[in-house]
């Protein structure tokens, strides 16, 4: 990985409020099998940022993949009225703009994680609940919402009903930000509603790019401040994806039996 402090030492003496390096991510926790009935769950924390993710598996692929031997994935994303600091209004519904977008990210991103062949006509819901919103619930929802696949995945295999892991590569997202020449890992909500530049990105372990949603506030971004961003985007999926081997490495290993 780039030693981003070697490019600029500068940046070693950015004052973070959690006392954080400007390359550091927050403490990361992913708690598995949190929900009973689901095939696949888990409760992920970024700092005080906490999703609880699910994955449901259903035996028919929607129809218009009827007869194709394809499957899917998709996602729903909401946040609890108290995940906020002030209450937000319940969604009777998922047609909110954000919401919508969100989850169609979420989706995206994960699917991007399956061989739909492999895994048959078959649907998987991953539905991603923030109880506690600290900024980046979009990230920890897609980093999370792998494990839940995952684990779901491994229920299917062993309940016969799947005959493979359809699994390809791990799928992480993490927030960077622009703070005027400083770029910041992992943003916090404080960080993210100051933020000059604010910048979400899909990684698979290959360091291939799925998404990359990035928006300039204050001011407009040269190509080496994204190219730093990228490089720090690129850091902090690593480190995810040591954490999710934690719960998934064996289930990558079944693909191989």
């Amino acid at each position: 990985m780039t030693d981003l402090s070697q490019q600029n030492a500068a940046f070693l003496n950015y004052s973070r409020k959690d006392s954080r390096k400007y390359n550091e991510l927050r403490k990361i926790k992913i708690t598995p099998h949190v929900v009973d009935s689901a095939e696949g769950s888990v409760m992920i924390e970024f700092g005080n940022t906490r999703v609880i993710c699910t994955a449901t598996a259903e035996t028919k692929a929607p129809p218009w993949l009827y007869g194709t031997g394809q499957g899917w994935v998709t996602a729903e994303y909401g946040m609890l009225p108290r995940s906020t600091h002030q209450r937000i209004k319940r969604e009777k519904s998922l047609n909110g703009g954000r919401t919508q977008e969100i989850s169609r990210l979420i989706g995206r991103s994960l699917r991007a994680a399956v061989d739909l062949k492999v895994l048959g006509e078959k649907q998987i819901i991953v539905d991603c609940d923030v109880i506690n919103a600290d900024g980046g619930t979009r990230t920890a929802s897609i980093t999370g919402g792998f494990v839940a696949l995952s684990l779901a995945l491994q229920k299917l295999l062993k309940n016969g009903d799947i005959k493979a892991i359809p699994l390809k590569n791990y799928i992480a997202a993490i927030s960077v930000g622009l703070d005027k020449e400083t770029p910041l890992l992992d943003l916090n909500y404080e960080e993210d509603s100051k933020i000059h530049t604010d910048m979400n990105f899909v990684l698979t372990n290959k360091m291939q790019f799925i998404e990359i949603q990035g928006t300039a506030e204050a001011s407009p971004f040269t190509d080496e401040q994204l190219q730093l961003m990228m490089s720090l985007a690129k850091k902090g999926c690593h480190e995810l994806f040591e954490v999710q081997k934690q719960f998934v490495h064996e289930i990558f290993a079944l693909k191989s039996e």
